[in-house]
């Protein structure tokens, strides 16, 4: 595990998610980097969606921190960037937790426990190309894919 970290330092954080099928089995991939430490952590479900894997991934490796640590998380989905960068958990809180057609947000479980995680830690939402030649995204995406096998 990455140890408690000064405030001063930023840990990095790439994750992805991966479906087969969708629904289907799913897996979902972290790398945390700092300093000199880079840990990587991934599992799966039996039968899942790709955005659940996405979201399961940002928040598994947010949970992995073990103190208030400032963070710089970079992520190829849209769904789970811009949710922060345009804070539309106070859209959903005033709508009653329903989206902009009147449905349920789907996945609520895991927003709720994402945003519990970005209040708890201070963290700077990034938005990278997927299958883009990043090393990170293309390593956290080949976790995800063999986590969907294990």
């Amino acid at each position: 595990m990455i140890k408690p970290t000064d405030k001063k330092v930023t840990i990095t954080i790439y994750t992805d998610g991966a479906c087969s099928g969708n629904p289907g089995p799913g897996g979902w991939a972290a790398v945390i980097i700092k300093g000199g430490q880079e840990e990587e952590i991934s599992g799966g479900e039996g039968n899942t969606t790709n955005q659940r894997m996405e979201l399961t991934a940002a928040l598994k490796a947010l949970e992995h921190l073990t103190v208030r640590s400032r963070v710089e998380l970079f992520s190829d989905s849209a769904y789970l960037v811009n949710a922060f960068r345009q804070d539309w958990f106070k859209r959903w809180k005033k709508n009653g937790w329903l989206n902009a057609a009147g449905k349920p947000v789907k996945n609520k479980d895991l927003w709720e426990k994402l945003k519990a995680q970005d209040d708890y830690h201070h963290v700077t939402w990034q938005k990278v190309a997927g299958h883009s030649g990043d090393h990170y995204n293309e390593r956290c995406d080949r976790l995800a894919r063999e986590a969907i096998e294990k």
